[in-house]
């Protein structure tokens, strides 16, 4: 284990104080449109501090993660930025309710024409906790739905002319192949799922997988997050967002016990996995067997914040209107193994996004002239327990959310090699990306297309949470393109997912290279200073099915 001294902590924060006089000697870069200066000595001490074992993987809700705020915060101060958290503060507590599940309680019982049989769990079915009530009984009849996905805009509707009042449903993970990527993973997200299954009377999900969903999460590996409990923030009601109250179990299946739950059904399992090879779309169709499942679950209420500031604009009007750069400042906290090291200190995830865009504030702060617009900075919690913090504040905006024009989203940059292109995830679906392209070309480096569509990363972090409100928004990352032509971008980036991520080993000790954060923090610079004294406000596309889904 590494050893976790306070004193490495308070050496970072003693290099933060004495990074407000600036030397000759600290390495300094000048952008193209401002005599704002990148200094890579406050990215590296605020790297450093808040990956250190002293914050113990700011986990949601934990104190390493209140300490992570409170220093944000203070920062944010320190560079004279307006509070924009709650009450005058820069701090927008978010209440969550966290429930864990009892392991002992889970029950899945199959009535078919064979007789009665009891699944078992883990190894045959998972459940996961339950946010709306700590105990849950369900009963009824099995109807098959195929994906559950009702999408007209794709001409996609799983539940034409099947009744499900009352009723289980069994569904397919995943989505149809002909889907578009981003629209696709939009339609078959979890959340959407039940509540198309609510919507249409419901009370339970049982979800099973396929082919492709155990290549890419094999049911085995499931098995590690048996113990992760489920999270959600509570609305002013007390209730937990964003749930399906009617739906009242959830399970998942294996493919062996899929199979015996499809043993008497008119239609096999095998059968409809040969029409997912097929791309075809499986009929929808009752079962004729029922199931009962329960569960017991946990409930707790945590405090975990977001923390918010502002740079008021210098137009009359203009700086009613907000271009907002978001980063995560939680990580997954502690491990549950065996080995010495079990802090998931989360240097590059998300330490390193939170860092520069505490650079990228201190830089606006500190130019002789405000931009038109007002520039708002929001370190989120809770995004690695689902875009939960981002989720809050887009649908609690502590401005009118409406006057939110823009959303640059930092997480996760990979900063181990001096980059020669950037990614901007969404920049596709407005004019932003003539923005983006505009602030990499000032820096002299290019902007690359979305190297891995079917992924559908434009869906799958914060900025998402600010879509769904209907704002424009990018996910900027190192492009694979090296400065170094003795560097291979890609197998960098790689080299990280599949060495570092998640792991406690993604810690300050990474061989980060200063260079590719000073030009990280340029062009988001760059970005944000174009979007805030440009004309007009980024408009989405014309036509863009996410402009059209959530465009005020």
């Amino acid at each position: 284990m590494k050893v976790k001294h306070a004193f490495s902590a308070a050496m970072a924060v003693m290099l933060m104080a004495g990074c407000q006089n600036t030397s000759t000697t600290e390495k300094q870069h000048s952008t193209a449109a401002s005599t704002a200066k990148v200094d890579a000595k406050r990215i590296k001490a605020h790297l450093r501090f808040l990956s250190d074992d002293l914050l113990e993987g700011r986990d949601t809700g934990s104190k390493g993660h209140q300490i992570a705020s409170l220093y944000i915060a203070t920062e944010f101060e320190k560079y004279g930025l307006e509070p924009a958290g709650d009450n005058g503060t820069y701090f927008q507590d978010v209440t969550f309710r966290k429930a864990t599940l009892d392991q002992e309680s889970p029950h899945f019982t199959l009535k078919d024409a064979k007789g009665e049989r009891t699944f078992s769990y883990p190894s045959e079915f998972l459940m996961s906790a339950s946010l709306v009530r700590e105990t849950s009984a369900v009963n009824g009849e099995l109807v098959f739905v195929g994906y559950g996905i009702v999408a007209p805009e794709l001409n996609h509707d799983d539940y034409t002319d099947i009744d499900v009042e009352g009723k289980i449903v069994v569904l397919l993970s995943g989505k149809p192949k002909s889907f578009p990527s981003e629209e696709g993973a939009h339609f078959a997200s979890t959340s959407l799922k039940h509540a198309y299954a609510a919507q249409r009377g419901a009370i339970g999900v049982i979800a099973i997988s396929t082919p492709i969903a155990e290549k890419v999460a094999p049911y085995q590996n499931l098995l590690n997050y048996i113990h992760t409990p489920a999270l959600s923030w509570v609305d002013k009601q007390g209730q937990p967002a964003n749930t399906q109250p009617s739906l009242q179990a959830r399970a998942y299946l294996s493919v062996p016990a899929a199979q015996r739950l499809f043993a008497t059904a008119d239609v096999s399992l095998d059968d409809i996995y040969a029409q997912l090879e097929e791309d075809k779309v499986p009929a929808s169709f009752p079962m004729n067997v029922s199931v009962s499942l329960s569960q017991s679950s946990k409930h707790e209420n945590i405090q975990s914040p977001n923390v918010a500031a502002v740079l008021l604009g210098s137009d009359a009007t203009l700086k009613n209107e907000y271009v907002l750069y978001s980063a995560h400042s939680d990580h997954i906290g502690i491990a549950k193994t065996v080995k010495k090291d079990r802090i998931n200190n989360g240097a590059m995830d998300n330490a390193s996004g939170t860092a520069i865009m505490l650079e990228t504030a201190r830089m606006f702060a500190n130019q002789r002239q405000r931009p038109k617009r007002s520039v708002l900075f929001v370190a989120v919690t809770g995004e690695e327990k689902g875009l939960l913090g981002s989720d809050y504040y887009a649908q609690n905006a502590t401005v009118p959310i409406e006057n939110i024009v823009a959303n640059v989203n930092l997480d996760m940059p990979i900063l181990t090699y001096e980059f020669a292109d950037v990614i901007a995830f969404g920049a596709n679906h407005s004019d932003m990306q003539a923005s983006v392209a505009k602030a990499a070309k000032n820096v002299g480096i290019s902007l690359s297309p979305d190297p891995w569509p079917e992924q559908a990363l434009f869906t799958r972090s914060d900025h998402y949470s600010f879509v769904k409100q209907g704002v424009p928004a990018v996910f900027l990352v190192p492009g694979l393109q090296s400065a170094d032509p003795d560097i291979d971008g890609s197998k960098q980036f790689g080299k990280f997912l599949s060495t570092h991520y998640h792991k406690p080993s993604d810690d300050f000790n990474q061989p980060f290279n200063w260079e590719a954060a000073i030009k990280f923090t340029e062009v988001n610079f760059q970005i944000g200073q174009t979007l805030a004294d440009q004309a007009a406000r980024p408009a989405w596309n014309e036509g863009d099915f996410f402009g059209i889904t959530f465009g005020k």
